[in-house]
């Protein structure tokens, strides 16, 4: 095993669900993260934070989000935990690593440094202010991405290469994000290479989120393949998540989520069948930008000496896109003209093919059940279909290949392990690491409390085998056993009330303790105490779309 310190490759998926890549039990063919997975290290039990921006905030700073200043969204609530954008006085991973002689760059999804209207222009002048940070001033000294949350992948908006804003007419016609940032990749490992320095490369890619977006040569291997539909791709992913040897041979499957209609009474199947299709090939472009990126590393001989890790920011996305437009707000942000002059046509409509350029749709609640197998709930829960992602982590001279890990760990254990790596100063982490587990030292990851979540009311505290959650603010706690119910499906709360007692007495001190504030948040001004008139108060089953 090599004792150097190695590169550093993290791979971020946005709105993918525990099932989606072929590694994991699904039927999308994903060879370069599947070869990923056959030459390094799986884990079975990795957490995120059940939403895009809050998990890249926690990702970069390796603390949990209302640590990180992104407690919510990217609007500025005033408050500390609440201000949508990285806090200023802790420094990212790669900030620390700079400041022991890597290179850093980043390609691909910001979200996390301010909000930003797609369909305002004006309003971008903010990127750089105090307020807007950019990956430029938070230690990346290359940068080509979005800083928005999402938008179309062949017209994207808020694109920049380095400080420079990127407009759609001076895309080429052929223009597709996810190809473009595995190029971008590529190309920014080629410079680390040239320069003989090592390296801490950030790709955070925004498929597969909604919009369905794909080519239609990536499109046509997958017509026809979900004809079958949701119910029964369920039942075949879970049957290779066994045989992978990722879940327990009597791991059952959770329940159809009550939303979803049973697969033969639902109408327009083929439609619905056309847009899980698009979504694969989503998926597919993503693995295929992965093998570019992993191409250039075998090209100039880091690969072996590179720690590659993947992983999606939380679960699949049940969002259901709405012609007529969720409370009125992003068809307007999204109607916008495409290069050739045609408007977008946003919304789930069953009389429109999916997958243009001209299209803005969603693969809805149904299918992101599939994704999310064998769990239940989705994208902004903090039951086990929000928060459960797959997990790769590839280093051929430093970890055992062929390796399955069933210790839980977090998206905020990421920073601890590289800067162990790189022998970065560790301060004001929150997280554990990895390392001694990746290689088989030790069975569970050393933390100082249990893992925790929150999200518009929705949290949870996994302590040792049992986890505790609840599904809002007024919602009462619920009490699961995952080593025997993974799937949360038997409730023992009422059987455990002494337990249930303890671990959200936990759960409030960590609360406490990372700022976490009850529903509704009250936005105040930093110069103004706060619990002044204004405050919106948001569903507690999940913030609607625009905001995704």
């Amino acid at each position: 095993m090599s004792v150097r310190p190695p590169n550093l490759l993290v791979i971020l998926a946005d709105d993918m669900g525990y099932s989606d890549i072929g590694c994991f039990g699904a039927e999308i063919r994903t060879p370069a993260l599947d070869d990923l997975a056959g030459r390094g290290v799986r884990f079975t039990q990795m957490y995120n934070c059940a939403r895009c921006c809050p998990s890249r905030a926690a990702l970069l700073l390796g603390v949990y989000p209302h640590r990180a200043g992104v407690g919510a969204m990217v609007g500025d609530q005033g408050h500390p935990g609440y201000r949508g954008f990285i806090r200023p006085d802790l420094p990212t991973l790669a900030e620390r690593l700079r400041a022991v002689g890597y290179a850093t760059w980043m390609s691909g999804k910001w979200h996390c440094g301010g909000d930003y209207a797609v369909h305002r222009p004006e309003q971008w002048q903010r990127a750089g202010d105090a307020t807007h940070p950019l990956p430029t001033q938070r230690g990346f000294e290359r940068f080509y991405g979005t800083l928005g949350g999402a938008g179309s992948y062949f017209d994207p908006r808020t694109l920049m290469d380095q400080d420079r804003f990127v407009m759609p007419a001076e895309l080429p016609a052929d223009y597709y994000l996810t190809d473009e940032l595995g190029h971008r990749a590529a190309a920014f490992i080629a410079e680390a290479a040239a320069a003989r320095q090592p390296f801490f490369g950030y790709l955070a890619f925004t498929a597969p989120h909604w919009p369905l977006h794909a080519r239609e040569a990536d499109i046509a291997p997958w017509r026809g393949a979900y004809r079958e539909g949701w119910d029964a791709l369920r039942r075949r992913r879970l049957q290779r998540l066994v045989s992978e040897g990722l879940l327990p041979p009597d791991q059952a499957l959770s329940e159809r989520d009550p939303q979803a209609p049973a697969w033969e009474n639902k109408e327009h199947q083929d439609w619905e069948a056309e847009r899980m299709a698009v979504y694969a090939a989503q998926v597919a472009a993503m693995d295929r930008a992965i093998g570019t990126a992993i191409a250039a590393l075998r090209q100039h001989r880091l690969f072996d000496d590179t720690l590659v890790v993947f992983l999606s920011d939380n679960g699949g996305c049940a969002e259901y896109l709405r012609e007529d437009g969720e409370i009125g707000r992003w068809p307007e942000m999204y109607n916008l003209p495409t290069k050739t002059g045609t408007r977008c046509v946003v919304g789930n409509n069953p009389t429109r093919r999916p997958g243009p350029a001209e299209t803005f749709m969603s693969y809805d609640l149904p299918w992101a059940n599939a994704s999310n197998t064998p769990f239940r709930k989705f994208k902004a829960w903090t039951h086990e279909g929000g928060i459960s992602t797959p997990f790769i982590a590839c280093w051929p001279h430093g970890l055992p290949a062929a390796a399955v890990r069933h210790a839980p760990a977090h998206l905020i254990d990421l920073a601890a392990t590289a800067c162990a790596l790189a022998g970065a100063p560790r301060q004001e982490l929150d997280g554990g690491d990895l390392s001694p587990v990746l290689r088989g030292e030790q069975p569970e990851v050393t933390r100082p409390e249990p893992l925790c979540w929150e999200h518009f009311g929705h949290a949870a505290i996994r302590g040792g085998d049992w986890k505790l959650v609840r599904a809002g603010q007024q919602q009462p706690w619920e009490l699961y056993n995952i080593a025997t119910d993974r799937i949360e499906q038997r409730d023992r709360a009422a059987e455990r009330p002494d337990l249930v007692a303890r671990l959200a007495a936990d759960w409030q001190r960590w609360a406490d303790r990372c700022g976490v504030l009850p529903l509704p948040i009250t936005p105040c001004r930093p110069d103004r105490k706060p619990g002044g008139a204004g405050g919106e108060k948001r569903s507690e089953g999940g913030v609607r779309a625009a905001d995704a």
